[in-house]
């Protein structure tokens, strides 16, 4: 019989200890060490998470460099984030926020995917009932597309795993993995032990039977994907769901990804049936600008491969009391205190006795220094209460001593300006880059924040 003894398992690194500890040693996590009863296994028992694979050691230049095959997609902006589409036998982690949207995405590509191949979506938080009743609010999900989606209920890896022998899918999604538990394992759902173990099987499962398996994971309070950190180690892909709950706009990031691209972005409209994908994110996110207004710059920022331009917005006020506030939304925090004491410091604008706010338009958050110079330009407009020119995009990487410094792919960045209507741009000044700006888009290089600010806000 299986002797068992008690030890405290971090929930956030999964460091282990005997005894318990107010904070983790290794992450520093408040409150983090959680007590399990763990059941040491015989010495011949094999481990749930076993070699993927029998073969023999080969030599590099034998094995077959054949690119992967992919599943192609519809959904052109999720298949973006992926690298192209799905991989057979590659295993997927979305995470995000509660009523983010991460089920309807699933669901979505699940009826997608069930048009061709088998798809079997198993819930350890929703009934087949309210599954059913998502299907009927997504558009086109109807009897005839949904003829090899098959929807099961559990939490039990172990009977899952039993229906998938059984159906033998092309895709298996887990809604959540932080609901599954295994029979062996005495922990709770949800804990590092399950988590880890659950994971580990299901990768097993992928590689050596060639299914796509997607994992929804849930999110701490922080943002970050609840669990140990191996569990992000462990999948192939990391996407994370991200958007303002009074935004309608979802964005879907990789985090990580062993077939494609990492940092790429998807954008979508949460809307009533289903989510919706935006082919021009741009376009979406300057829609309602106030051309004319002071306090308002547009800056153009890459995420991943993609450029996009977005309303940086910038409001001053007298302070009422004797520390003025600084409060930021989209944007890092101690980079508007950068921002701020150069322009007090280096261009002369007296920000110590004023307010400041500063908000990215559409809730996305930009987190590349290319966006310093608009960020700039629209805290000097709403001091000076002079707007910036309405076709004028600022891209620029504010120094400390007040001088800007070149980002890259600026060729694309003005290729999207030019795009959407504007006719110019103030850049830092070239000193090794070569440029080759659009057909009649007029590049207005500058060298300190002091002359680019000077030029935005010009009636010229």
């Amino acid at each position: 019989m299986a002797k068992l003894h008690t030890q405290y398992i971090c929930q956030e690194c999964g460091r282990i200890a005997v005894r318990q500890l107010g904070r983790c040693p290794s992450c520093g996590g408040w409150n983090t060490m959680i007590e399990e009863l763990v059941a040491q296994p015989p010495s011949t028992q094999k481990s749930s998470s076993s070699s993927l694979s029998t073969d023999k050691p080969k030599k590099l230049g034998n094995i077959s460099d054949a690119p992967e095959d992919r599943w192609p997609l519809s959904i052109l902006e999720f298949a973006r984030v992926l690298g192209g589409g799905i991989v057979p036998g590659s295993i997927v982690l979305i995470g995000g926020d509660p009523g983010v949207g991460k089920s309807t995405l699933m669901l979505q590509v699940a009826k997608e995917v069930a048009q061709k191949s088998k798809v079997l979506y198993a819930s350890g938080e929703e009934s087949a009932r309210q599954i059913k009743m998502r299907a009927k609010r997504i558009t086109g999900l109807d009897e005839k597309d949904t003829e090899e989606l098959y929807l099961v209920t559990e939490t039990n890896l172990d009977v899952i795993l039993g229906h998938v022998d059984a159906i033998k899918p092309d895709l298996l999604i887990i809604d959540s993995i932080q609901t599954m538990i295994m029979d062996g394992l005495s922990s709770s759902a949800g804990s590092v032990t399950q988590v880890r173990e659950c994971a580990s099987r299901l990768r097993v499962l992928a590689k050596t039977r060639g299914i796509a398996i997607f994992l929804i994971g849930h999110v701490t309070k922080e943002g970050m994907i609840a669990g140990p950190r191996v569990l992000e180690h462990i999948v192939d892909t990391v996407l994370h769901l991200e958007g303002d709950r009074f935004q309608s706009y979802r964005l879907l990031r990789s985090m990580k990804n062993r077939f494609g691209p990492t940092s790429e972005v998807g954008v979508f409209e949460m809307r009533e049936k289903g989510m919706i994908e935006v082919s021009n994110p741009s376009e979406a996110f300057l829609a309602e600008r106030m051309a004319e207004s002071p306090g308002s710059s547009i800056a153009v920022t890459m995420e991943g491969t993609r450029p996009i331009l977005v309303e940086i917005q910038g409001l001053t006020s007298p302070t009422n009391f004797g520390n003025p506030r600084r409060t930021a939304n989209g944007i890092d925090f101690n980079r508007l205190l950068l921002i701020t004491a150069v322009l007090t410091r280096r261009v002369g604008h007296r920000f110590a006795e004023q307010d400041i706010f500063i908000n990215v338009v559409g809730g996305l958050r930009i987190d590349e220094p290319a966006a310093d110079l608009a960020a700039a330009a629209a805290l000097v407009s709403s001091i000076k209460d002079q707007p910036v020119r309405a076709d004028l995009v600022l891209i620029g990487e504010i120094g400390l001593s007040g001088e800007l410094r070149w980002v890259s792919q600026m060729e694309l960045r003005l290729r999207e300006a030019a795009k959407l209507g504007f006719k110019s741009a103030v850049i830092p000044k070239r000193l090794r880059a070569s440029l080759s700006p659009p057909k009649g888009f007029k590049v207005i290089e500058a060298r300190s924040v002091a002359q680019a600010i000077k030029i935005a806000l010009s009636s010229e």
